[in-house]
C-alpha cells in the first residue's frame, strides 16, 4: 500500500478511535494533518489574542515548518497506529 493510501486510512481510522485523543495529541494530528495536505503553514497569524484554540493550532502548524508532507503522513499513520492500539 502506498504511503498516501495509508494516511487516507489512518485519517479515516482517527475519526473512530474507542476513545477521545487529549487536546494535546489532538493539536499533533491536526498540525500533522495540515502539514502533510497543504505543506509550510502560509496563514496570517490569528488576529484574536484571545483565540487560544486558534492560537494553539497555528503554532502547532508553525512548529512542523520545514517537514516534508510525506514526513508528515508517516507521523500522523505512526501516531493513529498507535492510539488504536
Amino acid at each position: 500500500m502506498d504511503l498516501k493510501t495509508q494516511f487516507e486510512t489512518a485519517v479515516a481510522d482517527s475519526k473512530t478511535l474507542s476513545e477521545k485523543p487529549s487536546n494535546e495529541i489532538l493539536l499533533q494530528l491536526y498540525s500533522l494533518y495540515k502539514q502533510a495536505t497543504e505543506g509550510d503553514n502560509t496563514a496570517e497569524p490569528p488576529a484574536n489574542p484571545f483565540d487560544f484554540v486558534a492560537k494553539a493550532k497555528y503554532q502547532a502548524w508553525e512548529e512542523l515548518r520545514g517537514k516534508t508532507s510525506e514526513a508528515a503522513m508517516e507521523e500522523y499513520i505512526q501516531l493513529v497506529t498507535k492510539l488504536k492500539n
